[in-house]
């Protein structure tokens, strides 16, 4: 839609206001309420929203160790643009209109450090480049019976998951809380996060969801919506979704896969498909995935962001932990699906549902398309078997910390990413590092207390 089509919806609208929102660095979406007046008023010229929400972590803790904001700048406001073409209105409020919008210099430029302005940025080089990046991702994540009083009331201890037992694939168990069921997958629908699948995965009350495929920033865009929609959307029905990476160690973590391709740049030719070449793969995608297979190791703290993260990274559990690739293995860290021209792609299943999709897209983009523009070969023979025994190309870093080193120190990645976001995205992990390091867990308690 055009900007004065937005205006006179607005206008012939029966609401007074409009919720608008900025992803943070996390991935949470900071926003409020306008008046419509000052929306339209806005849309020429921006408006200012506290830059705080790059100043402190998931918590509302401020950090101490970043330049970008703090309080040695006064935390000020900062231009926040209004991106028309995320236009939605939200079902489960009475339609009210929803956009999204991102910080930018005075300048205009966008701004370094935001997550989806860095995605703008990575994707106009791939149009540069001719490729059109069509990317989509799906997520798994547990659904508990509780309401937020009751979570906190119980102080996270002894919650009811929405089912008992281990149901994947389960018409039944999704029979068994129909009502949300449906509202997830019809909702996200009329608000433009149109789902291809949603199913109960194995795990007691554990959904997964398979996202369409869109252009990157608006698969982004839909992603982060979808993790924040489906918490909404639960509130209404007494559910809280969880989106942690790993619930119990006894129990599988949670997926956020991302799948994709590259296109030409009207979209008629699927790049990555090669009729001609081994198992359909094109020279174009081996790249791509000989790109991702050299930065995965440094790029790791953007697919996966918190401490909780690398617990789902461990052996036999659905996660990778190895450098590895192959055709359709989900026992390796990227899964390669070339068979059909249309459907050709590559699924990266290293993300785990925590993260912010507006990195975990960059990350991957940006590593296939340095394969691509320094003509890497896959000199990394595919993996027949099991890939958590393939150990020949290296492992993942095991925890944030480690992995947050490799990716700070990492002259690549300040190329890739630029050295200001490099630098503010690292410092908020050794912060997100330390946060943890502050505190005594339970486990220690139980395990130190008395014999040690």
């Amino acid at each position: 839609m055009t900007k004065q089509e937005i205006i006179d919806l607005l206008e012939d609208s029966r609401h007074t206001k409009v919720k608008v929102a900025i992803v943070d660095i996390d991935g949470v979406l900071r926003g409020k309420y306008m008046h419509i007046n000052k929306f339209i008023s806005s849309l020429d010229s921006g408006f200012g929203f506290c830059d705080v929400v790059f100043g402190w972590d998931m918590a509302d803790e401020s950090y101490d160790n970043v330049k970008v904001t703090g309080w040695h700048t006064g935390y000020p406001d900062a231009p926040a643009r209004i991106d028309v073409n995320t236009f939605r209105q939200v079902p489960w409020e009475d339609d009210v209109p929803f956009f999204l919008a991102d910080f930018s210099r005075e300048n205009k430029d966008e701004e370094t450090v935001g997550p989806r302005a860095l995605l703008k940025r990575i994707n106009t080089k791939a149009n540069d480049l001719g490729f059109a990046p069509l990317f989509s991702q799906e997520f798994e994540w547990f659904n508990f019976k509780q309401t937020t009083t009751e979570l906190h009331e119980k102080d996270f201890n002894n919650i009811k998951p929405l089912t008992e037992g281990m149901f994947g694939y389960s018409i039944l168990r999704a029979s068994e809380n129909s009502d949300f069921f449906h509202a997830l997958f019809d909702m996200m629908e009329d608000f433009k996060v149109p789902l291809e699948g949603l199913h109960t995965e194995t795990g007691p009350g554990v959904y997964e969801a398979a996202i369409q495929y869109s252009d990157i920033v608006e698969a982004a865009d839909r992603a982060t919506l979808f993790k924040s929609s489906a918490k909404e959307i639960g509130y209404k029905h007494g559910i809280i979704a969880s989106f942690m990476a790993k619930q119990n160690m006894k129990l599988p973590g949670c997926s956020g896969h991302v799948h994709q391709s590259l296109w030409n740049i009207d979209k008629t030719q699927n790049l990555f498909y090669d009729a001609d070449k081994e198992d359909n793969i094109s020279d174009i995608m081996q790249s791509y995935i000989a790109g991702q297979l050299h930065c995965l190791p440094f790029m790791l703290p953007m697919l996966a962001p918190t401490i909780n993260s690398y617990k789902r990274l461990v052996e036999g559990a659905w996660a990778p932990t190895t450098l590895t690739w192959a055709v359709d293995n989900r026992t390796t860290a990227l899964r390669a699906l070339p068979h059909g021209k249309k459907s050709a792609r590559l699924e990266t299943r290293v993300v785990g549902s925590d993260v912010n999709p507006y990195l975990a897209m960059s990350a991957c983009l940006a590593a296939g398309l340095y394969g691509i523009e320094n003509k890497l070969k896959l000199d990394t023979p595919k993996t027949i078997g099991n890939g958590y025994e393939d150990f020949k190309n290296g492992t993942l870093p095991s925890n944030l910390w480690d992995a947050t080193q490799k990716m700070k120190n990492s002259s690549l990645m300040k190329d890739l990413f630029g050295e200001e976001f490099v630098e503010h995205f690292t410092l908020s992990r050794e912060w997100e590092w330390k946060q943890f390091m502050n505190h005594v867990t339970d486990w220690e308690t139980k395990r130190y207390f008395e014999i040690i």
